[in-house]
């Protein structure tokens, strides 16, 4: 990370841990250094991270956010059709 700005970490995507190791594969083929959140928690207890949600998170930088948001969306709607 750039040491002259304060970058934040950024939520961009939950699910089960197989669909959050695609995402972060897709985001890094794009150049996007992404972090897998919950991995192990939220595949062995995921009712004590995020009920609902999927328990696995993506996370990357607020510099990174925008594109990666836009090729999480394509890669649900790519996963449902």
């Amino acid at each position: 990370m750039n040491k002259n700005k304060s970058e934040k970490p950024v939520l961009v995507y939950t699910g089960q841990a197989w669909e959050a190791e695609m995402v972060k594969n897709i985001l890094e083929n794009e150049g996007i250094p992404a972090f897998i959140n919950n991995e192990f928690i939220g595949t062995m207890l995921p009712f004590y991270t995020t009920p609902g949600m999927g328990a696995v998170r993506v996370v990357v930088s607020d510099r990174y956010a925008e594109k990666a948001k836009i090729l999480v969306t394509e890669f649900e709607k790519d996963r449902f059709e």
